[in-house]
Formats: C-alpha cells, structure tokens, sequence
C-alpha cells in the first residue's frame, strides 16, 4: 500500500513540485557522506512520507531500481550513505552513527530538545558531527537558543525549503507554518468570497507590487484563475457530522496526511497491539470510486464487488479444467487481472465494517436527527435540552461545540439567558 500518491492525473504539475521537494532532501542527505542518523519533529513526519517513502531514506540502495529517475542512482549502489530514521524527543538519542541529522520546524521548544540530545551525548564522551536543518527556513531566534544552550559552535546549520505538500492529485496541503511561496508564478485571475477572501488578495497583491515575480517564460499561466473561499461564508456545513464515505473515515478515524492509523486487527491482521497506517489517495481506484459516496452506497457498491469476485473464485475450477486441457494461458491471465483489485476490496470492506459499528450506534443516528432538526429549524426547546444532556454527560467537547455553533448559527445567535446557563 505505496502512501504515496500518483499525481499524473492532477489538474497542474504537482510532480514536479514533489520533485523538487525530493531532490532537496536527497540532495542534503547526500552532501552528509556515510551513515547518519536522521532524526525527525514528529509533526514533519507525515510530510516528509509524502514525499520520499520512508524506505529509501532507510536504505537508498534500493533507489537505483526506482522508476523514479530523479531518485534512481542517489547513492550509487552504496548501503552506507542509508540513514537510520528516529523522531526528535527528550529521551536520549540511541544510534551508532557518528553523524546526526536534526529535520525540524523553527520553533523554540524544539532548540531544547536539540540541545539535551547533544550535551548527552557531551557527558557521555561520545564525539559526533551534528546538522540542523530548519523547514521551511532557519530562525534568528532558534538559533539564539541554540547558542545559549553551548551547542551552536558543534552544529551545522542549513535549510529544506518545504512549503507545499501534495496529499493527492487534486489537493496542495500548506499546512506548514509561514508556507506562503509560490511555486506557480503570477495567477491572472482571482475571485474571492468573503472578508477572509478579500483579505488575503489584498495580501497577494501588495506582495506583487513590492516584489514582482518575474516570468521568465512568456506564455500561458500553469494557473490561470485562483478562486479564494471564506469558510466563514458557509459556517452550517463544518459543523454537521459527515456521511460520505472519506468523510466518515475522517470523522471517526482521523485522517492525517493522507492516511488513517488504526488497529491491525481491523484490516485482518493479527498482531496484538500492533498499528497500521492505511493510505487514502487516489492511487486507490476502489478509493477514488467510493471516496465521496454517500456511506449506504458504499456498502452497497462494495456487497456488489465482493459478490462479483466470489462468482470470479467460484469459475477458477472451471478455469483449471479447461487449462489443464491445453487451453491458450489467456483465461488465467484474465482471472488474475480481476484478482488485483482484490486487496483493496478486502481493505474497504474491512474499513467500512469497522465503520458500521459506529453509524450504527443509537447515539450516532440521535445525533443526526437533532442536527436534522436543527437545520429545519424545529423544535428550538428540543435542540437546546439535547444540547444541555450533552454537556451534562459530559460528551467530547468538540462534538457539543459543533452542535452548539449549529444551533447558534441557524437561530442567529442564542439568548444571553440561555448562553450563560450553558456557560
């Protein structure tokens, strides 16, 4: 299950913008000659998977039978330039490796850590080379802890300018902190909705006439209209629960950088305690069917392809008949290529299973009555004592604040009386 996603379908060239991203890390990991040890923030670590799978960074000899030639032949063939891979915390660095490579957010509290890792390693005499490099740019500040902290004059500091990151072929992630780059030139056209909207063309504008960016390639645009939308402008939506089929799995499980971590046990391995991530792009043709489905279709469409591969298992003997009685391999070819979808059959029906245990909750399907009413604007008494029952069993606070704002929104605001006993 390759987490990272295909991008030759998308709309403009994510590719190369992965690419790019690639040969940077590539590019510094490799300047870094032998064994290191790279050790990651926790909080880049779902990034930097979806852009080098964690594997070649582990062992890059395995790059030069890559179908990517940009990562094709980066260490030549040789196993020492691989890189342990561990994540930044206060506990003691536990590597061999004589050089040690930081990958970290520029943000102060991490200096700290930085730095307890390398005065340990001082007072337990182990002599090492040490590199910092900060994402997306290196900060006065950091480095001023860093200084204080005795250990500046030990480190070498550089930069990985990650700004962007492609989650799948029709979503740019600029989840990182001060990711304001562009990597597509000037955009022509931009249509905004709301103040929020407003604001930031104001932004792009300004910036472009206190430093232009030039094209260096006249022609058209990669992007020729950007159109910017307020969340503000629909604020019902967000707080109603999800009934599509990724949004559920969002809803439920949590989807972080294009992935779900959960139980083994759920997709049908049995490891006691043990958790598995389960990508979601649209690498994923099943996926990319189903993704935004309502939930009670997908399990419809999914009992039809089930049904439909137990009728391919149930013609296998009769495949083997005619086979063994010199029959061209034609047949057997075409039944294998049904049983490549196999595997992502089995891990959506696996998912929406665990799913149904959920939807099929009486407090989940109470839950979607009330918002149900809400909506339609009945029974205001009702929604505020369901809303009241909530808190007084003390239910997640973020689902009683979702259907708080809902109702807030929908009955333009809530009386001070009111708002202060839920208060």
């Amino acid at each position: 299950m390759a987490q990272i996603p295909n991008l030759d379908n998308a709309a403009i060239n994510l590719t190369s913008l992965r690419e790019q991203s690639q040969r940077e890390l590539i590019t510094m990991l490799r300047n870094i000659r032998g064994k290191k040890c790279l050790v990651i923030d926790p909080k880049l670590g779902g990034s930097i998977s979806l852009i080098v799978p964690t594997s070649i960074l582990k062992t890059p000899s395995r790059l030069s039978y890559s179908s990517d030639s940009l990562l094709r032949g980066w260490s030549g063939g040789k196993e020492e330039n691989g890189a342990e891979l561990r994540y930044l915390s206060f506990d003691p660095l536990q590597t061999e490796c004589n050089k040690v490579v930081f990958l970290v957010r520029n943000l102060l509290h991490l200096m700290k850590h930085i730095s307890l890792n390398i005065q340990d390693d001082i007072q337990k005499g182990l002599q090492r080379e040490y590199f910092v490099y900060f994402v997306p740019r290196r900060s006065v500040a950091c480095e001023k802890i860093l200084d204080e902290e005795k250990v500046h004059h030990l480190l070498t500091i550089g930069e990985f300018p990650l700004y962007m990151v492609p989650l799948d072929e029709d979503i740019l992630s600029f989840e990182l902190d001060d990711a304001y780059k562009s990597s597509f030139g000037v955009i022509p056209n931009v249509r905004a909705k709301g103040k929020g909207s407003l604001h930031i063309v104001d932004i792009l504008n300004r910036m472009q006439a206190e430093e232009p960016i030039s094209t260096p390639h006249a022609g058209i645009p990669e992007i020729q209209t950007l159109i910017l939308l307020d969340r503000e402008v629909d604020m019902v939506t967000p707080m109603l629960s999800q009934l599509t089929y990724e949004g559920l799995l969002d809803e439920i499980l949590h989807v972080n950088n294009g992935a779900v971590e959960l139980n083994a046990s759920i997709m049908g391995v049995q490891q006691e305690g043990k958790k598995v991530k389960v990508p979601l792009n649209s690498s994923d043709k099943l996926f990319k069917e189903i993704r935004d489905l309502n939930f009670e279709v997908v399990i419809q469409v999914l009992r039809q392809k089930a049904t439909s591969m137990k009728q391919d298992y149930s013609d296998i003997t009769m495949l083997q008949i005619r086979f063994s009685q010199s029959q061209t391999v034609s047949e057997l070819k075409d039944f294998v290529k049904k049983l490549n979808t196999l595997p992502e059959i089995t891990r959506h029906i696996n998912l929406a299973q665990h799913l149904s245990e959920f939807t099929s909750k009486p407090s989940f399907l109470g839950r979607l009555d009330i918002e149900h009413t809400i909506v339609e604007s009945e029974s205001y008494d009702l929604c505020f004592e369901y809303i009241e029952e909530m808190i007084h069993k003390q239910e997640p606070f973020l689902g009683v604040l979702r259907l708080l704002v809902l109702f807030s929104v929908t009955n333009l605001g809530l009386p001070k009386r009111q708002f202060d006993y839920l208060r």
